[in-house]
């Protein structure tokens, strides 16, 4: 014989939750494989929650009340490329301590020349940028950061300004990384027939590149000189000692001397030095900031490094 079992439902009253939820909570996964154009860009963390039901006048939990959370969280892994250099050791220090994962692609790997806590939240690659590993060295990455740039014949300046940055370009762009930032150079108002140098020259290309391909999250920062304690092998150079007072004397001035701006090659004199620590703060503003983009003069790069300074 078998048991038949009914179930009513009341008329009286709707439904109402039970003092029970259960929360499922979806959290980012990390890539587990080197798949291109799938960099780890902003991963959204998504609180739900499940109600059942009950019959009415059923005594209600005031402490367990549903919760309706969504937390936006954007994990930031970014690629310094020549990150043991001047500006760009500055840049993997600044991103550190502001708790961003950094790797650095130089020919020399890890830097010799430090000893600060910092360089080992670092991963030093060492390699060229014509001959990199792109899988290896931009997986998960959320933003490229050039510093490459270098002085020598006018053939040399043209290939490390501008061929090395315009293919770090295309192969960030190819492998889907969502933000390129470009460490380029103030014109110092100088005539366009002397722009057409090795130096000037590449570093306008790669401009032209960055903004091409990133049309709403490309950035170039155009700093003048940049001084702050430079390291050579052993030695320390203190270029703050000379940039430091420069800075604020022709800010000072800036009333009495902005007549004279108009004149070519006026900023030779006149553009004012910029905190290398400026160029790296800014560096961070640009890389979190996903309103940020295009390009940036000398004082809009100060600007920019005031909002992420502890």
């Amino acid at each position: 014989m078998s048991s038949l079992m009914s179930f009513t439902t009341p008329t009286s009253s709707p439904p109402k939750p039970l003092s029970t939820t259960r929360l499922s909570l979806l959290t980012p996964t990390r890539p587990s494989s080197l798949t291109r154009h799938h960099s780890l860009n902003r991963s959204l963390c998504r609180l739900s929650v499940c109600c059942s039901y009950a019959e009415a006048n059923t005594k209600e939990n005031l402490t367990s009340l549903p919760i309706d959370v969504v937390a936006d969280v954007k994990p930031e892994r970014i690629v310094v490329l020549g990150g043991t250099g001047f500006v760009g050791s500055a840049i993997c220090k600044a991103a550190v301590l502001k708790g961003i994962e950094v790797v650095s692609l130089s020919r020399s790997g890890r830097p010799s020349s430090y000893s600060d806590p910092w360089i080992d939240q670092v991963t030093w690659i060492p390699g060229d940028v014509f001959y990199a590993n792109w899988d290896e060295v931009l997986l998960g990455s959320t933003a490229v950061v050039s510093t490459l740039g270098g002085f020598g014949s006018d053939e040399q300046m043209k290939k490390i300004n501008g061929e090395a940055n315009i293919l770090a370009v295309g192969a960030a762009k190819d492998f889907g990384v969502p933000k390129f930032i470009l460490i380029s150079v103030h014109d110092y108002n100088l005539p366009s027939f002397l722009l057409t140098n090795g130096y000037f020259a590449g570093k306008r290309n790669a401009e032209s590149e960055v903004l091409s391909k990133y049309t709403n999250t490309g950035v170039v920062l155009r700093p003048g000189f940049i001084y702050g304690k430079r390291k050579v092998g052993s030695y320390e150079i203190p270029l703050d000692i000379i940039g430091g007072p420069l800075e604020r004397f022709l800010n000072a001035a800036q009333n009495f001397t902005r007549p004279l701006s108009s004149l070519p090659g006026s900023d030779l004199l006149l553009a004012p030095p910029i905190s290398v620590d400026d160029v790296a703060f800014a560096v961070i503003n640009a890389v979190t900031d996903d309103d940020f983009f295009g390009v940036f003069t000398i004082d809009q790069i100060k600007e920019a490094a005031t909002k992420v300074r502890v």
